[in-house]
């Protein structure tokens, strides 16, 4: 054994005095109690969601919380949805109250373990809100006078006691940073939520702002202390009688998407199709409570499944991704927004089972309550307004979709036949948007020739 080795290395007159040692009782030692509090978080709900609003809260400050309980409904850019809070405890303190909006990763509550931490969450929740740097520095008083304190000052960063504080800067200012050399993490930023901005890091450099351009000699007869007017004044002042209303997170996430779209060189086609048959069938399927939106989304994904490259997409403008699913989403216009609830696999389930869906995902849509990969993973997009009696009309390309479908109203319309004869048939035009980085014209042409036959011979449909 090991143990026997030793022993029998050493001889009697190497052999060390060995002390015997008394047992001395344990002290009990009272533990240093440590608080508990935890952040709440702003969640990201989806990929492209950076702050949320608060709809409303489900407890208030002091009501206790069991892990996985609902706490609060959070409004992203397309829908309202629970958050779950992942510990028991006591709701502390509310940061962010209902109606207003805070960016993905802010604290929006306190949560402490026991009662005694109560107070100890309030005050840090409340120097939070303080500290947050969205608010401008405070004013000293120097010789009398009431000066504003300097934007950020190089100090080094506190220890802070729940650990190693978390740097966040804009891009540009840490192109700034590494320029001037200037440490980031001893630069106290003035920013939203304590952002460092590139103001930040000149006054850390010790590089003087820049002096604002000279007014032209038309304003020097200005009063003194006014202020230059600010580069909103150029925008026509608003029309008497009239009122500003901010966007909702909804109509902030669509006009951010139409915004990327213009980035993306799209063409259009359209094509007239004759819809005598599909009419027909719609008029045997209606009373089963099938939608003519859901039998042009099935005749579209048939149509993809031979079309594959109409249903890729490009995103980083260097390569493009065939689809492995069809993925129709349909735009469903709701107050105040737009949505587009996605039929997933719509080119493998019987149009039965898509209506089914389709009634699921509008409730849910209506109601704010779909799941970001319920709105968010469509693959081609179907826009219909035929219902409203729109004859034609151009969609805009959703960000990340290789084409969108308009479809306009099916209308009485005089054709004439093959033998020189004339007849009345009924037809609608279909317009297509699509990418011109991975689809072109003859792709769009062969795809919506498919998409004419389907509908003009729909007896596959039903298959």
């Amino acid at each position: 054994m090991a143990t026997s080795h030793l022993a029998s290395s050493f001889t009697s007159s190497q052999l060390l005095p060995v002390r015997r040692l008394r047992a001395v009782p344990r002290i009990a030692r009272v533990p240093a109690v440590q608080a508990k509090i935890r952040e709440i978080f702003m969640p990201a709900l989806s990929s492209t969601m950076t702050e949320g609003k608060i709809v409303s809260w489900y407890k208030s400050e002091g009501d206790w919380l069991t892990k996985g309980e609902s706490v609060v409904v959070v409004e992203s850019d397309k829908a309202d949805m629970d958050v779950e809070t992942f510990y028991d405890g006591f709701l502390a303190a509310i940061v962010v109250p209902e109606g207003e909006s805070a960016p993905v990763g802010a604290a929006i509550a306190f949560l402490a373990e026991t009662e005694e931490e109560l107070p100890l969450a309030k005050a840090k929740a409340d120097s939070n809100s303080s500290g947050g740097g969205s608010a401008a520095p405070p004013a000293v008083e120097t010789d009398g006078k009431v000066a504003a304190a300097p934007a950020a000052v190089a100090v080094p960063a506190p220890a802070a006691a729940d650990g190693p504080r978390k740097t966040v800067a804009t891009p540009h200012a840490k192109k700034l940073a590494k320029q001037h050399k200037a440490d980031i993490n001893k630069v106290v930023g003035t920013g939203p939520y304590g952002r460092i901005t590139p103001a930040d890091i000149e006054a850390a450099a010790g590089i003087q702002p820049k002096k604002p351009a000279p007014a032209p000699v038309a304003q020097a007869a200005a009063a003194p202390g006014t202020p230059a007017p600010a580069a909103a004044a150029s925008l026509p002042p608003p029309l008497p009688g009239s009122s500003v209303v901010p966007f909702t997170t909804m109509q902030g996430a669509v006009s951010k998407n139409m915004m990327e779209s213009l980035s993306v060189p799209t063409f259009r086609v359209g094509y007239p199709i004759v819809t005598d048959a599909l009419d027909a069938l719609y008029a045997k399927l209606k009373p089963k409570g099938v939608t003519m939106t859901v039998i042009l989304a099935k005749a579209a994904a048939m149509a993809l499944a031979q079309h594959p490259v109409v249903n890729a997409s490009c995103k980083d403008g260097k390569s493009f991704s065939y689809n492995g699913s069809i993925n129709i989403a349909v735009a469903v216009a709701m107050d105040g927004g737009l949505i587009t609830p996605v039929l997933q696999d719509a080119d493998k389930l019987d149009l039965y089972l898509l209506s089914e869906k389709w009634k699921e995902l509008v409730k849910k849509a209506r109601a704010k309550q779909l799941s970001p990969n319920e709105y968010n993973s469509g693959t081609f997009t179907l826009s219909n307004l035929g219902m409203f009696g729109v004859d034609r009309f151009d969609a805009i390309l959703p960000p990340g979709q290789g084409a969108i479908m308009a479809v306009g109203a099916s209308k009485p319309t005089v054709v004439a036949d093959k033998d020189g004869s004339f007849s009345v048939k009924s037809k609608m035009l279909v317009n297509v948007t699509a990418d011109h980085r991975i689809i072109y014209g003859a792709d769009l042409a062969a795809f919506l020739e498919t998409f004419a036959k389907i509908v003009e011979n729909p007896d596959n449909l039903t298959l």
